[in-house]
């Protein structure tokens, strides 16, 4: 179990942190209802760069789906869940480039309003990480909040 209370105590050897926040009104979310949104309402096109990124990545033996994930380890879309508590859901990957780790957190701000947040923590471990996350940055900074502003949508 990690501290959920120290979010960089989550991956020290980060060399990459963000974090993207959003307000909402009237949800009272929990971290795993908020991450959920996040992770199982993106939108389409995310799933077609998503998919392109699998193909490109494969031949150098990067992790792409479920097939190359831990068998049996609870998950909210594609990532495994590593640790939760009501208000933080850390979900997370290593993999042969690098580690990377992304916080759903859930604060309430009072009146009915929750601040949520989508922080996210890497760490290379060699040339084809660096080279890696060089190239998918600018789509990270358009992907994420994307996903974040899909906590809005009530089902």
């Amino acid at each position: 179990m990690h501290d959920l209370s120290k979010p960089r105590d989550i991956l020290p050897a980060a060399q990459f942190f963000d974090c993207y926040s959003i307000e909402v009104d009237g949800q009272h979310l929990d971290a795993r209802c908020a991450a959920e949104r996040v992770m199982l309402r993106r939108p389409a096109w995310i799933g077609w760069l998503m998919a392109l990124r699998n193909l490109m990545v494969r031949p150098f033996g990067l992790k792409t789906g479920p097939a190359d994930m831990p068998a049996g380890q609870k998950r909210i879309g594609l990532f495994p869940l590593i640790d939760e508590s009501p208000s933080v859901v850390v979900l997370g990957l290593d993999d042969r480039h690098l580690d990377f780790r992304l916080l759903v957190e859930v604060n309430e701000l009072g009146s009915g309003r929750q601040s949520v947040s989508a922080s996210t923590f890497v760490a290379t471990h060699n040339l084809l990480g660096r080279a890696y996350l060089a190239i998918v940055m600018p789509f990270h900074r358009v992907i994420v909040p994307a996903m974040l502003s899909r906590v809005r949508a009530v089902s």
